[in-house]
């Protein structure tokens, strides 16, 4: 089941992340938002999560990564379109993401090669590409860009339609919110 991340799960998800070759920076960013799924000794063996543009219209997004000895089951794709339906829910119309190993995984849901300066300009302001800009990392980067299927008077919390696919008490909530 997936969890939304407090500030007591960075630790874990940060080796997670490291262990499974993503990207670690930024995780505990109040605009990021980020979700696990532990196995039953505790261990991290999934997480996801978005990060919205200034004007909510783009989501970047971030850390799905599954553990090695559970891929090929279709936990990715699950974890991808958890956060593409919450990102969806939070308002975005367009999901990108940065992926320079991946792109087979992602074409299978949809995504399609992008301009990296395009998705640089569109979620300018989220911490993983200020990063990427400011040590040199973007060029190297490839992007990969879908449009999000919204219904007029989608633009719900997170929060709230997060509950309805995890169960109640479930509510994500932004680190340093």
């Amino acid at each position: 089941m997936l969890l939304p991340v407090t500030p007591a799960d960075i630790a874990d998800l940060r080796t997670f992340l490291r262990d499974v070759d993503l990207t670690v920076a930024g995780l505990d960013a109040p605009t990021v938002r980020l979700w696990i799924e532990r196995d039953t000794s505790g261990a991290v063996i999934g997480s996801t999560g978005f990060e919205l543009s200034a004007d909510a219209e783009h989501a970047l997004i971030r850390s799905v990564g599954v553990a090695p000895g559970r891929r090929t089951a279709g936990a990715g794709s699950r974890l991808a379109s958890f956060a593409l339906d919450a990102a969806a829910r939070a308002g975005a119309m367009r999901a990108w993401l940065f992926s320079r190993r991946s792109g087979p995984f992602w074409q299978k849901l949809g995504f399609v090669p992008a301009d990296r300066d395009a998705l640089a300009a569109a979620l300018r302001d989220t911490h993983q590409v200020r990063l990427f800009v400011r040590t040199g990392q973007l060029h190297r980067e490839v992007a990969w860009s879908r449009p999000l299927l919204r219904c007029p008077g989608m633009r719900d919390s997170v929060q709230s339609r997060t509950a309805e696919h995890l169960g109640a008490g479930s509510e994500p909530r932004r680190l340093g919110a």
